[in-house]
């Protein structure tokens, strides 16, 4: 096994000779991965695809740290975790949703996240109980079609689209982790009998799609007047040639309305991990400054977060979207997904 040595730690060669005993005969898999040492860390991946390559990139050519990813969705990898437990090769996990963290946390699988880390993020876009942190944001935006609803016919909240009027005129994912992931601020401001409520009016007033884009496309279409998504899908069309999104306008509901929930993307360091310091390493880069610039300067549109990096100026700013507070470690979504199941929504 080889081993690199932090040049600014006198300790660091007697650390890395028990390290290479304890792990006698670990190197590489079949397929290449490391599996232990400081050859490399492997990354369970359920943010976009392109923004943590980009992270992965900057991070290698900085650090010398190869990272190998494995993409998937949110529920796929954190439902993979919990079934690998103590032995996941994973090192470290990031979601686009908070509540893909929480799972993971709750099953006792997140090593704590040094303080260092932990103080690049303010409190609000990470959780109370420091298991993981807050690695880019995004604000759920109600989408309307701009040739059939003017701006005073808006609903004040999201709470309203429950109401007979809305009836067949918004859209939804919400098979989708985003959704759910609304639906678990819902739960965490209102309570489990209002969102009940909501859900069961949902499934008469919604139309139903399989993802936001769609979604979007079809509000843009003429299909369907609105549709809750959240706010980089407008944006990213917008940056490109705006075909799915001309006719669109963007509602954000604010006044800490369930409906002006920012959702926090997460990062965690897995107690599996055999590499430690350099998946702690990597969260410390994506939450730094080099790190939240890639939110600031590329094409992901969602909202950076730390190391007080202003976010992509086309986006409304954080401050202004008077977000609900909301503990990302106390979002629910196996509550979520039994009340969607009961309301016919899954």
């Amino acid at each position: 096994m080889t081993s690199r040595p932090h040049p600014s730690l006198s300790l660091a060669v007697a650390a890395v000779g028990v390290l290479a005993l304890a792990a006698c005969g670990s190197g590489s898999s079949a397929d290449g991965r490391s599996t232990g040492g400081s050859g490399g860390i492997t990354l369970y991946n359920a943010q976009h695809e392109s923004l943590t390559q980009e992270w992965v990139d900057a991070f290698t050519k900085q650090t010398g740290i190869k990272v190998t990813v494995r993409n998937g969705s949110d529920t796929e990898l954190s439902n993979q975790i919990m079934q690998e437990g103590a032995a996941s090769p994973a090192d470290v996990f990031l979601t686009e949703n908070s509540p893909a963290m929480t799972q993971v946390e709750n099953a006792g699988l997140f090593a704590d996240v040094d303080q260092a880390t932990l103080a690049q993020v303010p409190e609000q876009y990470r959780p109370s109980t420091g298991k993981w942190i807050g690695i880019a944001a995004r604000s759920t935006v109600l989408v309307y079609d701009k040739r059939k609803v003017q701006e005073n016919q808006l609903p004040a909240s999201m709470l309203d689209l429950a109401k007979p009027e809305w009836k067949g005129r918004w859209a939804a994912s919400p098979s989708g982790a985003d959704f759910q992931a609304i639906v678990s601020a819902l739960l965490q401001l209102k309570g489990e009998a209002a969102t009940n409520d909501w859900l069961t009016a949902m499934k008469s007033n919604a139309k139903v799609y399989k993802g936001n884009s769609t979604a979007m496309k079809a509000v843009n279409s003429g299909e369907v007047d609105t549709a809750l998504i959240y706010h980089y899908y407008y944006y990213g069309d917008q940056a490109k040639t705006g075909e799915n999104s001309a006719n669109l306008g963007t509602h954000y509901f604010k006044n800490q309305d369930p409906g002006a929930f920012v959702s926090v993307s997460g990062g965690g360091v897995l107690k599996s991990s055999k590499n430690a310091a350099a998946a702690q390493s990597l969260l410390k880069f994506i939450t730094g400054k080099a790190g939240q610039e890639v939110l600031q300067k590329g094409t992901s549109f969602e909202y950076a977060v730390g190391s007080d990096v202003p976010s992509n100026p086309a986006l409304v700013p954080l401050k202004d979207l008077q977000a609900p507070t909301v503990d990302p470690a106390k979002l629910n979504s196996a509550t979520v997904t039994d009340l969607m199941t009961q309301a016919g929504l899954l």
